[in-house]
């Protein structure tokens, strides 16, 4: 196959601004200064569980080399539903609206909680080139009722979106919780985000007797050539009346472990927001994304009572269908005799409600 350079510049910017792939452009971004830890050597941060990110030779290999098998998912497919969140939610129920991928909206409390907010129409730093969307966010922007909450797992572009972030800066002024180094990206988009960054293991008040403890997650993070690793990721428990919520927005599998330490550290659980797309090939995608699965075992090891599905449909950033994900879920709850309503996969605009 004759490799075009337009060809090699839209593979290499969609790899990048989607699965973190380190970019072609230059990075002249400030990045996290700290004290050296368990998982920051000074200058990177790391796992001491995970797996490294995988290098450029192989995202070309990937996108070039012979057998691949990429599904075309099709322009347009619009969710039949669209949700107009009443102005917040009290007591200890938790109402969790699916605006599409990794992004949702969690009302409880009398608060209102957005977790990685995008609602631009590519997860990538152009307008021209990157994933693109393939059906509307599941409420209309206008439609958002006052936001006081954003949680923000990490800076890959399908998660860490600046145009939203000011977007929801400029109407509401939230406060924004996101994991160490990521703040720095924020603030020199935007000065007036109010980004708050914490380590793994902190917890945070968040008001009305909700707080969030950000959790070790196997993944990684870059947003251009010399910054990969440079900020850092995080899962998230959100503490509610309702119990704590387990949200995990981006995670390969590993051997669970990740996963049944948040269930010994922080359950009982009665809720996990865990990813099920992205996920082939599975040579290149399994160290840093599920499966379905995986999603399934992920479920079994934190022990949450239910689980909802995301991180699918919305962007495509790998090879699967855009259906395959939920036909796939489905198949592997029947093989682990899991009843299929206890994993809830939902479109853009659904509701779910504890």
């Amino acid at each position: 196959m004759r490799i075009t350079r337009r060809r090699l510049l839209a593979t290499l910017i969609g790899a990048a601004a989607a699965i973190g792939v380190p970019s072609i452009w230059m990075s002249s971004m400030k990045t996290y200064d700290g004290p050296v830890s368990d998982h920051f050597d000074g200058l990177h941060f790391f796992d001491p569980d995970g797996a490294p990110p995988k290098s450029l030779a192989e995202v070309l290999r990937w996108q070039f080399g012979g057998g691949r098998q990429r599904f075309t998912w099709p322009d347009w497919v619009p969710s039949p539903y669209a949700d107009t969140p009443p102005p917040q939610v009290d007591g200890a129920k938790v109402r969790f609206s699916f605006v599409g991928h990794a992004s949702w909206l969690i009302q409880t409390a009398g608060l209102n909680i957005l977790i990685d907010p995008v609602w631009s129409m590519r997860a990538s730093p152009f307008s021209f080139a990157g994933p693109k969307r393939h059906n509307d966010p599941g409420i209309a922007f206008e439609k958002l009722p006052r936001i006081d909450i954003v949680l923000v797992s990490h800076g890959h572009y399908d998660h860490l979106d600046v145009a939203t972030l000011s977007k929801l800066t400029a109407a509401f002024g939230p406060r924004i919780v996101t994991p160490l180094g990521n703040d720095v990206t924020m603030h020199e988009a935007d000065a007036a985000i109010k980004a708050e960054a914490f380590d793994w293991h902190q917890r945070v008040e968040l008001g009305n007797d909700l707080a969030v403890t950000l959790v070790p997650t196997r993944h990684w993070s870059a947003r251009g050539l010399f910054d990969r690793n440079k900020a850092l990721w995080a899962s998230f428990v959100l503490e509610t009346p309702a119990g704590k919520l387990y949200i995990v927005c981006d995670s390969g599998y590993g051997d669970g472990r990740h996963f049944r330490r948040v269930a010994e550290a922080h359950g009982p659980l009665r809720l996990a927001i865990l990813p099920i797309g992205a996920y082939e090939p599975r040579w290149f995608m399994r160290d840093q994304h599920m499966n379905p699965e995986d999603a399934v075992k992920a479920l079994a090891d934190c022990g949450a009572e239910q689980a909802l599905a995301h991180h699918h449909g919305t962007f495509q950033l790998t090879d699967e269908a855009i259906d395959a994900p939920a036909i796939a879920l489905g198949e592997a709850l029947d093989a682990a005799k899991v009843p299929r309503e206890k994993f809830a996969t939902l479109k853009p605009g659904q509701v779910f409600e504890i």
